[in-house]
């Protein structure tokens, strides 16, 4: 099922905001059955670190690794199933200036990106009152900024309306920008839960754990509180700065 022309194994870090599609893109990833995941390997240090409080903060700090050395390790270590493809889902906000050394550019990186007044509405009934830095999406175009710079070439980019819209077709351009052969086994999965899912996936999963595809987009108005209007804002740039290099299939 595995092809490419890079060394092997193909570490794909992939970051991504709250309230995404992040989870079902692992999933897509894991049932190809030639890839591991690791489900936000950060959060726990992320949680230490900053001492904000989240669903599930103790849970969290108890069950993963806090020491983010210790992860970067293991994400840089042998792929788990000596797999040749390995999907580390990240939260961009999870990455903290200190942990950003040479290791970051050992990955092939992707960038998941939603339109932030649907991404607000979401985060708001988990988080009270959420801030900029709790979208990602700062984190997220400095790093896209940083790894261009560094490599000279322009990260992939997936929006979430475009990967819903056409799941086949953004994923094949997915697997081709990495050179990676595409499968129909990534168009579905198993509904329930997964023992590669994090602690908290009782807080934050509930949707993506009844699913078994990518659910159809269904364009809708999302009308946001006044209490969100001055974030949604402070997001747009960020996100139509990305956008506007997003993968178009």
């Amino acid at each position: 099922m595995f092809k490419s022309e890079n060394s092997l194994p193909v570490r794909m870090a992939v970051w991504s905001g709250p309230r995404n599609i992040s989870t079902a893109t692992m999933r897509s990833w894991d049932n190809r059955g030639d890839t591991a995941v690791v489900d936000e390997p950060f959060y726990a240090h992320y949680l230490a670190h900053t001492g904000i409080v989240h669903p599930g903060r103790e849970e969290v700090l108890a069950g993963q690794e806090n020491d983010w050395q210790k992860v970067k390790s293991f994400l840089l270590g042998p792929v788990p199933g000596n797999k040749p493809i390995f999907y580390q889902k990240h939260m961009a906000h999870h990455l903290l200036p200190h942990m950003q050394d040479d290791w970051i550019h050992q990955m092939q990186h992707v960038f998941l990106l939603r339109p932030p007044d649907a991404m607000l509405l979401s985060l708001d009934k988990v988080l009270t009152s959420p801030g900029l830095t709790d979208t990602g999406l700062p984190q997220q175009l400095a790093l896209f900024e940083q790894i261009k710079e560094h490599s000279g070439k322009t990260p992939l980019v997936i929006d979430s309306v475009d990967l819903l819209r056409n799941p086949e077709g953004m994923l094949r351009g997915w697997c081709a920008f990495l050179d990676i052969e595409f499968t129909t086994n990534m168009l579905s999965w198993p509904t329930g839960p997964r023992a590669t899912d994090g602690v908290w996936a009782k807080y934050w999963y509930g949707n993506v754990e009844q699913s078994s595809c990518f659910q159809p987009y269904r364009e809708k108005a999302v009308n946001l509180p006044d209490t969100l209007e001055a974030l949604y804002q402070e997001c747009l740039p960020y996100y139509q700065t990305m956008y506007a290099q997003r993968l178009k299939v």
